[in-house]
């Protein structure tokens, strides 16, 4: 006997979309190329199954010709949110589609073009005005940026301030979510909000060819660094634009140095988040607490785990009594044949008196 769960034929998840394509990209656009980027976009984001899929079989799928499809990526690499990757092959129609973010685009072709025409021959001469202070200040990935140091600092930047900031573009190509890492970087490995400290962080990491939080990321891991460890379990739970908290912080701290977990362990763990709908440290915690205790000590005792892991029984001696269950009765002693003959004892006796 078995126990099994029927599979929906529907795709019931979602397909996180910029709001910069739809009010901006898609107004413009052929009906036909949306629906192309659309279907794409959304393989993209399941790394698994965007390795199965092609070109011939969105065609297939928007029951449109190949060379519709081809058009399509053309007329998106014109736009520069797509970038096009030849394969190894060279053929012409064999090539992989990279989805660019299109909120860095978005910076690059409403502010950087100012910082442009500048002189860039020395970053140490070069300065912000006012005038494009307060441009680049109504660019909302800019202001959301603002936001988030404001938090991190307890405080409103003043506007030399944000200028500093802001040239921090021109002077080492970066963009905004890597100076909020910047930022929380410097306040829980040293306690640091000086602006002057967070840029020379910033221009340290852009002589390692740091330009970007994914940079940022492979880096302190690579390097060991406990922030990293942080920032990477707050991204496996979808915690995004969250900084790591103290009490999360010290959590993490256990489970590197008390159970000597390496991060692919604890990113194992993190993958269970995806069983509940609000995922957190705890849980995660209650989850690496069990293996510690049961003697796990790499990914590969998990499947060991699994196997050994005993069924539940349908034996009485399992059964967990609540106030609902009757107290034990006279008749326990007596077997199901047993049983059966009395009650034919008893309905004869009634049937003949």
């Amino acid at each position: 006997m078995a126990f099994i769960k029927s599979t929906s034929s529907i795709d019931l998840g979602d397909t996180p979309i910029e709001n910069i394509f739809i009010d901006v990209f898609m107004p413009m656009s052929n009906g036909t190329f949306v629906k192309v980027y659309l279907l794409a976009y959304k393989y993209a984001c399941d790394p698994q199954k965007s390795m199965e899929i092609s070109n011939k079989t969105i065609a297939k799928h928007l029951n449109i010709p190949l060379s519709d499809v081809l058009l399509a990526w053309d007329y998106w690499e014109s736009k520069q949110v797509i970038k096009k990757h030849l394969s190894t092959n060279q053929e012409e129609t064999d090539y992989t589609v990279e989805f660019v973010n299109l909120k860095e685009l978005y910076i690059n072709n409403n502010f950087k073009h100012i910082l442009d025409t500048k002189d860039n021959s020395s970053y140490e001469d070069f300065t912000l005005t006012t005038k494009e202070l307060v441009e680049a200040n109504q660019i909302p990935q800019i202001k959301e940026m603002f936001i988030d140091i404001n938090k991190l600092t307890n405080r409103s930047l003043v506007p030399n301030e944000k200028k500093q900031i802001l040239e921090w573009f021109y002077n080492f190509n970066v963009d905004p979510p890597l100076i909020v890492k910047a930022f929380s970087y410097c306040k829980h490995k040293k306690n640091i909000k000086n602006i002057k400290y967070v840029g020379a962080v910033i221009r340290n990491w852009y002589d390692l060819g740091i330009n970007n939080v994914e940079d940022l990321q492979d880096y302190l891991l690579k390097q060991g660094e406990r922030y990293g460890i942080y920032d990477r379990v707050y991204k496996a739970l979808g915690f995004l634009s969250r900084e790591p908290a103290e009490a999360d912080m010290k959590i993490i701290d256990r489970w590197v140095d008390e159970f000597q977990y390496s991060i692919e362990m604890i990113l194992k763990a993190c993958e269970s988040s995806s069983k509940t709908a609000n995922p957190n440290i705890n849980y995660i915690n209650s989850i690496l607490t069990d293996w510690y205790n049961k003697g796990i000590k790499k990914i590969e005792d998990i499947a060991v785990l699994d196997k050994k892991s005993p069924r539940s029984s349908s034996s009485n001696n399992n059964k967990v009594k609540t106030k609902f269950h009757l107290s034990e009765s006279r008749f326990d002693e007596y077997s199901a044949e047993e049983l059966e003959a009395i009650i034919l004892k008893n309905q004869k006796k009634k049937f003949n008196g």
